[in-house]
């Protein structure tokens, strides 16, 4: 029998979600592992605040998203909406070690970084990006020049001779101290700003 161990990589277990009419990329920094997943699909962890947030920015309803009796999220109604309103979803990271196996971003070896170029050449016009977490600004921030921005806040920088605005949003985890309806209204903002919403 093969013992595994917490310094293992992991590669992105998930492939990115690029609507081809998306103007809006959301990175954050990479999955939990699988045994706190409820979905097949980013911001799996039921914990994670990602899809109330949601719920309240597009419906102002923070279950609306949830499965609550299945202790999980709506997937299809989740993929719907991220179509309906042009939000592309992936992680800055594609491949890491998590030194305390757990899923905290600081905790995480960032090995292999996403290809963002590559990305962007499926999504022509997106021209924002938002971080959902300090660990996945840094990691993007490192290669492209951009200034990490306040929370709230944007930059601007190139990306293969594209313009783009970088975004930083407050982290959905319940780990980061800030209500919900805090979180919302900086999402809020931000999707009012970039078209989605």
């Amino acid at each position: 029998m093969v013992c595994s161990t917490v310094h293992d990589i992991e590669t992105h277990p998930l492939q990115p979600f690029l609507p081809p009419q998306a103007r809006l990329l959301m990175l954050g920094s990479f999955p939990p592992p699988r045994a706190r997943w409820c979905m097949d699909f980013f911001y799996p962890n039921r914990t994670n605040m990602m899809w109330e947030i949601f719920g309240l920015v597009f419906y102002n309803d923070s279950s609306r998203l949830v499965d609550v009796p299945n202790k999980t999220f709506r997937k299809e109604e989740i993929v719907r909406l991220l179509m309906q309103q042009g939000i592309a979803i992936f992680d800055t990271a594609q491949a890491v070690r998590r030194l305390q196996g757990n899923a905290s971003d600081k905790h995480l070896e960032v090995v292999q970084k996403t290809d963002i170029p590559a990305l962007l050449q499926t999504i022509p016009l997106c021209h924002d990006i938002v971080c959902t977490g300090q660990k996945s600004a840094e990691t993007l921030c490192e290669d492209y020049g951009a200034a990490v921005p306040r929370m709230g806040e944007t930059s601007t920088f190139d990306i293969a001779g594209r313009a783009m605005h970088l975004w930083r949003m407050p982290s959905s985890s319940r780990a980061f101290p800030m209500k919900i309806e805090e979180k919302a209204r900086y999402y809020r903002t931000m999707m009012q700003q970039v078209g989605c919403l």
